[in-house]
């Protein structure tokens, strides 16, 4: 399987409580709910039909435990295009600490992670995809698990909250496979990891 990852970021970077208010108040952010008065129209429909075509999920424990309790919870999910898919289709949590999880369709991976997620790539043909779970988005890049990364960028300054990518950290060379901009500002890139970066003599 190929393996992507879908995140919605502001301009500079933040990545944290993006839903409602108070989703994740770690670290004392106090500015969720950034991104759902832009999320409508074009951009919500291209990011349904993202989430139809996965054949599976994987996720970090903090962002699996978010949307089991809003899309695993809904009444009629396969009414919706995001919820139908995270509710029929495999689910994977990378975590050492997740017990038994409620939410019909999950599996844990503890122990070798890595191995686990190469094993999940090499399996079969389709696409596992990883939403939010910056953590995770992070360790499997450092890992050279990550195949196509999928940004969707609000045109909104946050100011404080957790990046995609640290202030220090690897370095890392992208190339642009694809963008698509939306009507209500948010755009999209999709990259593909391409080694090192080059710099400057």
């Amino acid at each position: 399987m190929k393996l992507t990852t879908v995140t919605n970021v502001s301009v500079d970077g933040v990545m944290q409580g993006l839903g409602a208010r108070g989703e994740d108040r770690r670290g004392g952010f106090e500015r969720g709910g950034w991104a759902l008065p832009l999320f409508s129209g074009e951009a919500e429909t291209f990011l349904g039909e993202i989430y139809q075509r996965a054949d599976a999920f994987l996720f970090g424990r903090r962002t699996y435990e978010i949307f089991a309790g809003s899309w695993g919870v809904m009444p009629d999910p396969d009414a919706n295009p995001i919820a139908g898919p995270l509710n029929s289709r495999p689910k994977y949590v990378a975590s050492t600490t997740l017990g038994e999880p409620a939410w019909a369709g999950t599996s844990v991976l503890s122990g070798d992670v890595a191995g686990a997620v190469r094993e999940l790539k090499a399996g079969q043909d389709g696409e596992l995809q990883v939403h939010g779970s910056g953590a995770l988005v992070r360790w499997l890049l450092d890992h050279a698990l990550v195949d196509e990364i999928t940004l969707f960028t609000y045109p909104v300054v946050v100011g404080q909250g957790t990046r995609l990518f640290p202030d220090s950290g690897p370095d890392a060379a992208l190339e642009l496979a694809g963008w698509r901009a939306f009507a209500n500002g948010i755009t999209m890139q999709v990259y593909r990891p391409g080694g090192r970066p080059r710099y400057a003599a």
